[in-house]
């Protein structure tokens, strides 16, 4: 099979890490029998000193027009780069909110999977890390609180903040339509988080998610406050398969979820729209300082392009052995200075995307 994809190298350690994604790919092509094509887009600050923008029109037509978007990771240092000098609409992450936009992303996938051979990394105590957890937090990620109306005024003589969260039946549906076919590739459970003993709009969540429910048996849902929700996920991660939330709770419990696995250096993010179209990219930064030296860790943006392989394209082989071949090189020792200890082998970045290509 062919697939057309949308590469955004982006700023800073992004295009070491998406070259080493690129490998991968490449590697699982010449394997399966699938050719991918890349075609590189502009975003963020490199685009802003070739354009003007962190976003052109172009370069969003040319990522709409592909089969899924690879993304390396966009952003300088604040204080430092001169992008930060211009107003923040015109600031590299302010393509980021463009494209996600343009593209019309909804849903927000943050997996969240602690190795046996990380353990050590976790925060939790030994008998929770032990039991290990592999879970993913499925984010509504274009209403609520975010999105809704604001304003800020004087009433009666004191300055008043009013922020709306707003959900239509129709944009929960979507997402919780994602989140029942996510869990239909993994473990078979959704826990619904939602804050319903007090909202009115999370008792509409609670509806609708039971409606969509319905449409999928062999999946196993439970409803959490998402006051409870945080405490469980420091108390016993290994309960969880797939959290659906929505927009705000969800940016809060994928941050607190990808803290418990120890390295942010490790982990993919997905933004979905409708149908099978997808951006992927890393969940860590540009991490400037590091830029071109040939250290990052390109685990991440590789575990990215395996989401890619699942969700998008549904090669859910191929994808399977992207992520074996991750857990293979942790098991042979194989780190790189981020996730280095004693006893293991270093790698540069380039070295740890072979390392992987030659176990797939």
């Amino acid at each position: 099979m062919n697939f057309n994809v949308a590469v955004i190298p982006g700023d800073g350690i992004g295009p070491e890490i998406v070259s080493e994604a690129k490998k991968v790919l490449d590697k699982v092509g010449s394997k399966f029998g699938h050719e991918f094509t890349y075609k590189e887009v502009l975003m963020g600050g490199v685009s802003i000193d070739a354009h003007g923008v962190p976003l052109t029109d172009e370069a969003l037509e040319t990522a709409r027009k592909s089969d899924a978007v690879l993304l390396g990771a966009v952003g300088g240092r604040v204080g430092v780069d001169s992008w930060y000098k211009l107003p923040p609409n015109l600031r590299p992450e302010a393509g980021l909110l463009a494209i996600r936009k343009g593209l019309g992303l909804f849903a927000n996938l943050r997996p969240a999977y602690l190795y046996d051979e990380l353990k050590s990394a976790c925060p939790l105590k030994e008998s929770i890390a032990d039991a290990g957890f592999d879970m993913v937090v499925v984010r509504e990620l274009t209403g609520g609180l975010y999105f809704g109306e604001r304003k800020t005024e004087e009433v009666n003589g004191v300055m008043t903040a009013v922020d709306t969260l707003t959900y239509n039946e129709e944009e929960i549906r979507r997402i919780a339509v994602k989140g029942f076919e996510i869990a239909m590739k993994r473990g078979k459970k959704v826990t619904s988080v939602d804050k319903a003993n007090v909202l009115d709009s999370s008792r509409l969540w609670q509806k609708v998610v039971a409606e969509v429910a319905k449409d999928y048996p062999e999946v196993t849902l439970e409803n959490m406050l998402v006051d409870n929700c945080a405490m469980q996920l420091v108390k016993d991660p290994a309960q969880f398969d797939v959290i659906l939330t929505e927009n705000m709770f969800g940016d809060i419990l994928s941050d607190e979820a990808s803290m418990i696995t120890g390295s942010i250096g490790m982990l993919p993010s997905a933004s979905l729209a409708a149908g099978k179209f997808g951006l992927y990219e890393p969940s860590h930064g540009a991490a400037p300082d590091i830029a071109g030296k040939n250290i990052a860790n390109p685990l991440a943006t590789i575990l990215s392009a395996a989401m890619m392989l699942r969700y998008s394209f549904d090669l859910d082989k191929e994808a399977d052995a992207v992520e074996e071949a991750v857990r293979q090189v942790l098991k042979d020792g194989i780190r790189t200075v981020d996730i280095m200890s004693e006893g293991m082998q270093q790698v540069t970045c380039q070295g740890m995307g072979d390392a992987i290509c030659e176990r797939i």
